[in-house]
């Protein structure tokens, strides 16, 4: 018998089809962007436009600038072939149409398919930016949950319909916790948004990372880095759209992008063309509006609809933590998660700096006993830390303070628990915690 879905699917494809649609003319070539009159009427910021070449196959791009005479199209390609005169026309507005249907698929930020096999879109399209359920009526956190990992199951817990930042440097093992996520943590359905990454990451996260446990309930829309800055920046909205249709089904939903960074760098390059002038640190103003709005898009959800917890990793230069996407994110985000790279030398993966972390889901998220677990490691980590120079220097001399003693004695431990992982069970993560403090004789009541 056929899935009625997809019969819905390709009769609302037929049903979108236009016959006749508005014609333009380019009259001007100005680096990657390109002036198109005949349109000014019709056409509106967002909508798509394609060029037909006189050499070459029809170019797409999307209008970026509305001027008195004329449109500026930014292209999804290098505009070479393009003449003078060239028909344009005016396509319909980005939307996406997702289908439970696309589970287990790879697909690029227009939802055409890279993985070789036919997908056919949905009943309902969906916009691209969609506003996010309305504040008043949107639940509170849910339940914690398991994530896989000892660390994030204790001292940076998760809960259900969080925004959580992962920020890191390059060659950190980034990718490797976000797969590590996609695998283990509690979740109905996966998207990930792999924004302008490497063209073999994509098969080696695919294969080696994610896997083929962790793609069957995941959705990967990717735009390589070779790509324009339009899908690079419309890869994240795509993901989301995906995120969102699955939220709507009442569906626990695990967002996960790499990486925002990418996301921002996409738009800067669309918004000067644009007219935008790069003010914040090379960024343009609207940067702010454009990470904020797609993170307010997740969350927990309002009504029958399910939540979107997300993950949405950073590239910080230097570890340089006050660049301005790390600082837009920090301050919008329900906690942040920090890889350190002097951590990940001394092979201790994954490479989180507790101390330089936190999760803004605690202490309600825990229980009482919990929490003071959770107090205790940090102060103990907190003093090791700070008498780290003297002790590794061998000027700290054993019985002169019992809490350094302590902390001194429990390093160790708990760097070995902070690097536990298949942990599904957050009880028994805590559980294995205490017994890591009694171990170096701190008694928890």
């Amino acid at each position: 018998m056929v899935d009625a879905s997809l019969i819905d699917g390709l009769v609302a494809h037929i049903t979108d089809q236009r016959s006749v649609r508005p014609v333009g003319r380019v009259v001007r070539a100005d680096g990657g962007a390109l002036h198109v009159t005949g349109l000014g009427a019709t056409a509106s910021i967002g909508d798509g436009l394609q060029v037909y070449r006189k050499r070459g196959t029809p170019l797409r791009g999307e209008v970026v600038q509305i001027l008195h005479d004329s449109l500026v199209m930014l292209a999804e390609a290098p505009p070479t072939g393009v003449s003078l005169n060239d028909a344009v026309t005016l396509l319909a507005p980005a939307v996406i149409a997702p289908s439970d249907h696309w589970l287990g698929r790879i697909i690029d930020p227009a939802g055409n398919p890279l993985d070789g096999e036919p997908l056919l879109r949905g009943a309902y399209a969906r916009r691209l930016l969609s506003p996010p359920p309305n504040a008043a009526d949107r639940r509170p956190f849910g339940p914690r949950l398991s994530t896989g990992l000892a660390v994030t199951n204790t001292i940076l817990p998760l809960v259900q319909g969080q925004r959580m930042g992962l920020f890191a440097g390059s060659g950190v093992g980034k990718s490797s916790l976000l797969g590590q996520f996609a695998r283990h943590m509690t979740a109905d359905v996966v998207v990930i948004a792999m924004i302008g990454e490497r063209g073999r990451e994509l098969r080696h996260f695919v294969d080696d990372v994610l896997g083929e446990e962790g793609l069957s309930r995941a959705v990967v829309v990717a735009a390589t880095s070779d790509q324009s800055p339009l899908l690079r920046r419309r890869c994240a909205w795509t993901a989301m759209a995906v995120a969102e249709h699955f939220r709507d089904a009442g569906k626990s939903v695990l967002f996960l992008a790499d990486s925002i960074t990418r996301f921002a760098e996409a738009h800067r390059e669309v918004a000067v063309a644009a007219g935008e002038a790069p003010v914040l640190r090379g960024y343009p103003p609207s940067t702010t509006h454009l990470i904020t709005s797609l993170c307010e898009r997740a969350g927990p959800g309002a009504g029958s609809q399910g939540d979107i917890t997300a993950l949405l990793s950073v590239l910080v230069a230097g570890s340089d933590m006050d660049e301005p996407v790390a600082d837009i994110l920090r301050g919008v985000l329900d906690g942040h998660i920090v890889l350190d790279r002097a951590i990940a030398e001394r092979g201790r993966f994954p490479a989180v700096d507790v101390l330089r972390s936190v999760s803004r889901c605690l202490p309600a998220a825990a229980t009482d006993r919990e929490n003071a677990l959770l107090g205790h490691t940090r102060k103990m980590l907190s003093l090791y830390d700070a008498n780290a120079m003297m002790i590794r220097a061998g000027l700290y001399t054993h019985g002169s303070d019992t809490e350094i003693d302590k902390a001194i004695q429990l390093y160790p431990e708990v760097e070995a628990f902070l690097a536990k992982d298949e942990e599904d069970d957050p009880q028994r993560s805590f559980s294995q915690l205490e017994l890591t403090l009694r171990r170096a004789g701190i008694s928890v009541t």
